[in-house]
């Protein structure tokens, strides 16, 4: 399979990245060819604006999202990689799914609400937290933000296969963090086909 890895993170040193470099080399273990999409890297605009709006009139969109457009194109696994900022994602994440999961494109609301326009493929949210489990469960804003997540945001991108893993801890101990680049590294090896 070909896994497109979407990492959002402005340090190239941060843990996050890490995480997702361990998932892309499970992924390539398990015999998988893997891309790497790191936004802050390639300066992606995140900012939706007028020339995106050529989605609703017909009209090619802008390039730089034809280009990340063409990238998920080509993979059957797409994992997005951010750290979970106010019990949710960051703004480039954000940015990247509303400009480039575009109508026509990823989704027709009018003609076709209960379908994805895009093929089946296994989607992966791999998000660093710095908080312990206890303290996202203790509210119910694990399982909150996994049916957002799960729900609509995965729902609207078409994948078939589905899976958020929250790396809780992240800010801890290095054998806590060891720990879960270990678990990215295992999700990366075990990922399934979409269907």
């Amino acid at each position: 399979m070909h896994v497109l890895t979407v990492l959002d993170h402005p340090d190239p040193n941060s843990f996050t990245r890490a995480a997702a470099e361990a998932f892309g080399a499970g992924a390539e273990a398990a015999g998988h060819q893997v891309e790497l999409d790191d936004l802050h890297a390639e300066g992606f605009d995140p900012r939706w604006s007028v020339p995106d709006l050529a989605q609703f009139e017909d009209q090619p969109m802008p390039n730089d999202v034809l280009a990340e457009q063409a990238k998920i194109d080509r993979a059957d696994v797409v994992c997005m990689v951010f750290p979970l900022f106010w019990w949710g994602m960051p703004a480039m994440s954000k940015g990247w799914i509303d400009r480039v999961w575009s109508w026509g494109w990823a989704y027709d609301q009018v003609d076709a609400p209960d379908i994805s326009l895009q093929r089946p493929r296994t989607g992966v949210f791999l998000v660093p937290a710095g908080a312990a489990p206890d303290s996202m469960s203790k509210y119910d804003y694990d399982k909150a933000v996994k049916a957002i997540w799960l729900t609509g945001t995965m729902g609207y991108l078409g994948f078939k296969r589905k899976q958020v893993e929250v790396l809780h801890g992240s800010t801890g101990s290095e054998e806590r963090r060891k720990g879960l680049l270990d678990r990215a590294w295992r999700i990366g090896h075990d990922l399934q086909p979409p269907e």
